[in-house]
């Protein structure tokens, strides 16, 4: 039911092209999964995601656990129904937006007991409660409990967090018995290397069939986070689907895929779209400066997303200087397909023994200084 395949790797770099096979479909990585926090990417119905070429979507558990309620979703029919996707679905395990968006109450090895965003009501979330919930949303690929922890952290604080996790994932792996759902763990250990290092051998030895690296892309310098990656990139398994967990952002995708890195997720394309803020093949756009006002050129010339295609950047610029949504609607189906479809060139690439290359062409093009775009 659950298949990872590795089809090529790039000797430079460690680069690495595989198929993973779900319920729902197969999923070609390296891969992008845009994120449908409450069972719906912002701004994009199914049919679009389809279209902007999405294979696997992420959706998360603390949101529908709270709103709707993981037992309503049941009913429905699963996750997969109840949102109109019949495409892989992954689900977080609520773990990050417990510590980043709940009011904590108390954290201990048994549970975390936190207020809800919503409404201050109290909850108990805990391993159980984690397989639990994504076990009634029925995603293809669930993720282990974990506790996550702010940069910088002491390391004192990153070692107790990663026993922590540890001991959940021991947890979730007992209270886990779904056969049609893959379970990840996650590693953890901050900026620190020995801890890292722990983190991965002691959840490789509890062989989960996929492995997601947390604590990642939360304040840290990206030299930090690439160093990580190098360091774990020999020593996770070759056989099975490694996730970089909440990164988006393009030269951390191209990055990252150069040290091993099959799936990443991340709100950044569709909050950076509703903001006006476009990835583009020449750099970051910001479409609301009044340079654009007279601009009857495509955002992207060499884009073939639905935006490039039809409009032009003055047009955009007057959406949201009108405050109509069909410009946040344009560009998240913008910054959506770049991203995507960023990931399936590296593939490309990848199969093609060209993947030193593609970074190259990407580096020298792509300008992440705003002030300096045309």
């Amino acid at each position: 039911m659950f298949e990872f395949k590795v089809l090529a790797v790039c000797k430079e770099t460690g680069a690495r092209a595989g198929e993973f096979t779900t319920p729902h479909g197969v999923v070609k990585t390296p891969v992008f999964m845009p994120v449908g926090t409450q069972a719906t990417v912002k701004a994009m119905s199914p049919r679009e995601m389809e279209e902007v070429g999405a294979e696997i979507l992420l959706s998360n558990t603390y949101h529908l656990y709270l709103r709707p309620g993981a037992g309503l979703i049941a009913e429905a029919g699963g996750l997969h129904r109840f949102m109109g996707w019949d495409r892989p679905l992954l689900t977080d395990s609520g773990g990050f937006q417990v510590f980043s968006l709940a009011r904590l109450n108390k954290i201990t090895d048994e549970e975390v007991l936190c207020r809800s965003h919503i409404d201050g009501s109290l909850h108990a979330m805990s391993p159980e409660w984690a397989m639990e919930v994504q076990q009634l949303l029925g995603s293809d690929i669930a993720m282990c409990f974990d506790q996550c922890i702010p940069y910088p952290s002491a390391r004192e604080t990153a070692e107790k967090a990663l026993a922590r996790t540890t001991l959940w994932a021991r947890r979730c792996r007992i209270a886990h018995s779904r056969g049609d759902q893959a379970l990840f763990g996650i590693v953890q250990g901050s900026v620190f290397d020995d801890l890292r290092l722990r983190s991965a051998r002691e959840l490789i030895d509890l062989d989960f069939p996929g492995y997601g690296i947390g604590g990642l892309s939360v304040g840290e310098p990206h030299g930090d986070m690439y160093r990580i990656l190098a360091l774990l990139d020999p020593v996770m398994p070759h056989s099975k689907p490694r996730y970089l967990m909440g990164v988006g952002y393009p030269p951390n995708i191209v990055e990252g895929i150069a040290r091993g890195i099959d799936m990443f997720d991340c709100v950044l394309p569709t909050r950076n779209g509703r903001n006006g803020t476009l990835f583009t093949s020449f750099g970051r756009v910001n479409i609301k400066g009044k340079k654009y006002e007279r601009d009857f050129s495509p955002v992207d010339p060499a884009c073939d997303c639905y935006l490039c295609r039809n409009f032009t950047r003055a047009y955009l610029r007057h959406l949201y200087q009108s405050g109509e949504i069909l410009a946040a609607r344009l560009c998240t189906w913008h910054n959506l397909r770049f991203t995507i479809g960023l990931a399936q060139q590296a593939r490309e690439a990848i199969l093609a023994g060209e993947y030193p290359q593609f970074m190259a062409r990407f580096k020298e093009t792509f300008r992440s200084d705003i002030k300096n775009q045309i």
